[in-house]
């Protein structure tokens, strides 16, 4: 039995993260999130739809986009979204930067490569190839 299914953890595993837009917003996440990032889309239930916002699939993670007001950015908490390789990961980096989102590379060494960037609303965003844990 691997470690995370003990019977005595309760929780088993992260569904989704959150990230936030002013009222408006939807366009602008699915350029970033969907056409940019390449996230594919996701209906939103019914009931939650009325609220504004858009959501997205990680691999097996949902990365909700959801509309808050006042809107403030978050700058110091953020997705860390895990991508293929070093070279998918430059590419990468490159057309978010032709995009106007330009990256930070950073040299800490927490895993193989790693950059953090700006989405359209100033939320930090960071790339990473491997794992930071």
């Amino acid at each position: 039995m691997a470690d995370d299914e003990h019977p005595s953890r309760p929780v088993i595993g992260v569904d989704h993260f959150q990230v936030c837009c002013p009222r408006g917003g939807e366009g602008a996440a699915r350029a970033f999130y969907g056409d940019l990032l390449g996230l594919p889309e996701v209906p939103k239930p019914g009931v939650l739809a009325s609220r504004g916002g858009c959501w997205f699939r990680a691999g097996a993670t949902g990365l909700h986009v959801g509309v808050l007001e006042p809107f403030v950015p978050s700058t110091k908490g953020h997705p860390a979204l895990r991508v293929r390789d070093l070279e998918t990961l430059e590419a990468l980096a490159a057309r978010l930067g032709e995009a106007g989102h330009p990256v930070d590379w950073s040299d800490e060494p927490v895993a193989d490569a790693r950059c953090k960037l700006r989405d359209p609303f100033g939320n930090l965003v960071e790339l990473l190839v491997g794992t930071t844990g």
